[in-house]
């Protein structure tokens, strides 16, 4: 009688084995040019200071994208289940939806008084 846990942590193993060889395989057999474009930190187009001097204000246009993203995302996952019983959820399924939406309205409204949907 064997330990049922004993294919996860093969599998485990073998998944690190993976990770690691693939990280020390780049390190040999990968190139070694670098120029300053490739030691730059990847900032979205922004120039990347040392640090914030005068304390000036940074665009939340960035932020504000990936806000929309979350909002309709989770907003799709729980919608989904709720069309696909909704005969069975009743009231009670409509009411805690509409609860739902009301709720989600809150963080879309901000976005869009913050210019999260402006685009030019």
């Amino acid at each position: 009688m064997t330990n049922p846990y004993v294919p996860v942590l093969v599998l485990m193993g073998i998944a690190a084995v993976l990770a690691l060889g693939g990280v020390a395989a780049s390190a040999v057999i990968g190139p070694r040019r670098y120029n300053r474009a490739k030691l730059d930190a990847y900032e979205c187009g922004i120039e990347p200071t040392p640090h914030a001097d005068g304390g000036g204000r940074l665009p939340i246009k960035y932020y504000l994208v990936a806000m929309t993203f979350i909002v309709f995302d989770i907003e799709v996952v729980f919608l989904y289940p709720w069309a696909v019983d909704f005969t069975v959820l009743a009231g009670f399924g409509l009411v805690a939806m509409l609860t739902f939406l009301a709720l989600i309205t809150v963080p879309f409204v901000y976005e869009w008084r913050r210019g999260g949907f402006d685009w030019v």
